[in-house]
């Protein structure tokens, strides 16, 4: 039997590609037969991309070849991107070279040229098609069969669904469809498997981008049965074991509407001076364990999803309404972490422990905004008044310890939504970020890192936050394009690190187009996901990092909680269980990630499309805005609500115009009028598609400045 991994160990070491027969003599074959072997399991690491194969008959190492594996990203234009595995590379397949790929697909790419950082290619192979799962919206035939207008319209195929295989759909209703075989070309059978109901009833719009991203909003009946032997209130015996903190002055400090409450906080200044403070989070992993059909599917979710007007909870509201949410004036089971924290912001002792508490209060942002930031104290608040102002002392103290070390708060704005009862967007604002919320984000960062250094130190199996260092190569040309724009960025950035990353928002903050240039030096940065290795936090500037504070809305957090649990509470650090975890976090944690970006892209489609139906409504509205992104075809102009339009290049009728990459512009021929990022301007709404989710401008004047 011919060893696979012996043959990778041998073209690894190897400086050139080598034979069939330079193999064959390495490992010390023999025979016709074992030649003839050879040349199977070789085809056969040909197939599984462990190897590539040279138009000379040679053989390397496939990561080393010129192809590249990686995830396709149609456009509904035809053409597409590969973003390429374990990088940040994306590779440009025209559509000539898309070889009857499809997005979603997984690929090998075929690198023909480069300009720059610049690449494009053509694919070679369909490695894996991921078609299972399909929305769309049902077409109903004259024979009573259908067709399937799919959501995602940079799906180049067809759903052929059969009458008996329609669950009785009609024309117009939102429809899941399992994807069936093959018939011919980019033709596949389709089976129903549910209906969302038709497209025009409220909410049916929401369901169906949920569905796209496979997030479910309905809970298995197995999963309710299991809920139904779950208590609503605290036990007797469950006391037992427990610090009893129900004496202490505990609150909670969330949104107006918040539901599912997972951190509740108290503070008290030492007779050293020292705060000691805590972060009292609840307990999930005591009612959610293990081996259980709500651990399962909270498993599978991954998290909570906010869209809108709606929430979409991993666990059921029994659960994150209920007995697992700390609501006040009641008794909670709870996992603290409490800290001493010195003059200099360090936590010089802490204790991690079970406890039980009764949260005092359900404060709002607004209102602890009103008595840190206005000085007034709002009725049902007097006495908490002091110990806010104290938490309001000690979240300074933690935040500048947290900015020297290297803590890069880019303060990037969030667009908020406000809905009427009939699922219609009534405005678009910005999300409020006070010292409030910068307060609780203070204090759940440090028990986050409290909690990851603890078992850290332990060298045992852990779920960390990570997030890597950014591409230099990516850094230098945000700064090359910054100095394009003509502002001037001093300092040496051969080594990237978070204090460098500060030094250059910091040179930055009072240039009128601050807030896209901080978005876009964000997205030069690596995207944050949890691993069982740690490797760092970047962004916060942190050695150590977990997720310990959101276990109602994040399964992460709840892992670490029964991590916890296990080797702090029960003290099981046996083989057994250390091997158990060691072998179940990989997969864990990759799953956790990808339903995180899951999630993510399902809120942003979401609110791209309930902003573009708001804007239905405001054609021929003028605007002032800000150009945020110029383009060959055109540029994004962003109002101050963060509502975006494209302006497209063929609308300028003053001029005729054209894209200057060297300056990121767009000129106009003869009148040598330019428009660039930065540049304010009025605008008109002329279209917007809640079915497209675009809004489409036009530029009415350039305002001076």
């Amino acid at each position: 039997m011919i060893d696979e991994e012996k043959i990778l160990e041998l073209i690894k070491k190897s400086d050139k590609a080598l034979s069939v027969y330079e193999i064959y003599d390495a490992l010390e074959l023999k025979s016709t037969e074992d030649l003839k072997e050879l040349l199977k399991v070789l085809n056969k690491m040909e197939d599984n991309l462990q190897i590539y194969r040279t138009k000379k008959d040679n053989y390397m190492i496939f990561s080393n070849s010129h192809l590249k594996i990686g995830k396709m990203i149609g456009n509904k234009r035809g053409f597409g991107f590969v973003n390429v595995d374990d990088s940040d590379v994306d590779v440009f397949i025209p559509a000539s070279q898309m070889n009857n790929a499809i997005d979603g697909d997984r690929v090998v790419v075929e690198i023909t040229s480069e300009n720059g950082d610049k690449l494009e290619g053509k694919i070679t192979r369909i490695i894996d098609r991921n078609l299972d799962i399909m929305v769309g919206e049902y077409v109903k035939d004259k024979d009573g069969n259908g067709t399937i207008k799919l959501d995602n319209d940079k799906l180049k195929i067809t759903l052929l669904i059969d009458k008996v295989d329609s669950m009785g759909a009609l024309d117009g209703h939102k429809v899941i469809v399992k994807v069936g075989k093959k018939l011919k070309d980019n033709n596949y059978k389709g089976f129903v498997i549910k209906i969302l109901g038709h497209k025009t009833d409220p909410g049916v719009d929401i369901l169906s981008i949920a569905a796209k991203y496979q997030i479910e909003d309905e809970f298995p009946e197995e999963e309710m049965e299991e809920i139904k032997k779950i208590p609503d209130h605290v036990l007797e015996n469950e006391y037992v074991g427990r610090r009893d903190l129900r004496d202490q002055m505990i609150f909670t400090i969330d949104g107006d509407d918040t539901k599912d409450i997972d951190d509740a906080i108290s503070l008290e200044k030492l007779a050293n001076g020292n705060f000691k403070l805590g972060v009292h989070i609840a307990d999930v992993s005591y009612y959610v364990r293990e081996n259980t059909k709500i651990d399962e599917d909270a498993y599978l979710r991954g998290t909570s999803v906010y869209l809108a007007d709606r929430v979409i909870p991993m666990l059921p509201r029994e659960l994150s309404n209920g007995i697992c949410s700390l609501n006040p004036d009641v008794d909670r089971l709870a996992m603290s972490c409490v800290m001493e924290i010195d003059e200099t912001g360090k936590v010089v002792d802490y204790e991690i422990f079970e406890s039980v508490i009764k949260s005092r209060k359900q404060m709002t942002y607004k209102n602890v905004n009103k008595i840190l930031e206005e000085n007034i104290v709002p009725e049902g608040y007097e006495e908490f008044a002091d110990t806010l102002r104290l938490m309001g002392e000690c979240s300074k103290v933690v935040r500048k310890a947290k900015v020297k070390r290297g803590f890069i708060d880019f303060d990037l704005d969030e667009v908020k939504l406000i809905v009427g009862d009939d699922g219609k967007v009534t405005d678009v604002k910005l999300r409020d970020r006070g010292t409030a919320e910068k307060l609780i984000e203070d204090f759940m960062i440090a028990a986050n890192e409290t909690v990851a250094s603890h078992i850290f130190y332990m060298e045992l199996p852990f779920v960390y936050r990570v997030h890597g260092e950014p591409s230099e190569e990516k850094v230098m040309n945000f700064l090359k394009f910054v100095n394009i724009l003509g502002h001037r960025v001093d300092g040496k950035f051969k080594e990237i690190t978070p204090h460098s990353m500060q030094t250059i928002l910091e040179q930055l903050k009072d240039v009128k187009e601050y807030h896209i240039l901080s978005n876009m030096l964000l997205r030069s940065m690596q995207k944050a996901i949890y691993d069982k290795v740690n490797i760092g936090h970047f962004g916060i500037a942190s050695k150590c990092y977990t997720h310990f504070t959101s276990p109602i809305r994040r399964y992460p957090d709840t892992t670490v909680h029964r991590l916890l649990r296990t080797y702090l509470f029960d003290h099981d650090l046996s083989k057994e269980t250390i091997d158990h975890w060691e072998g179940k976090l990989t997969m864990l944690t990759e799953h956790a990630s990808e339903r995180e970006r899951a999630a993510a892209d399902c809120e942003r489609e979401v609110d791209d499309m309930k902003i573009a139906e708001y804007m239905e409504n405001h054609i021929g509205e003028e605007y002032d805005g800000m150009i945020n992104t110029v383009l060959n075809f055109g540029m994004f102009v962003e109002l101050p609500n963060m509502i975006e339009g494209l302006v497209k290049i063929d609308s300028l009728k003053d001029d005729r115009y054209l894209y200057d990459e060297s300056t990121f512009s767009i000129v106009g021929q003869s009148s040598k009028k330019r428009y660039r990022l930065g540049d304010k301007v009025k605008v008109k709404v002329v279209a917007a598609s809640k079915e497209a989710k675009t809004v489409d401008f036009e530029i009415i004047s350039k305002i001076d400045e």
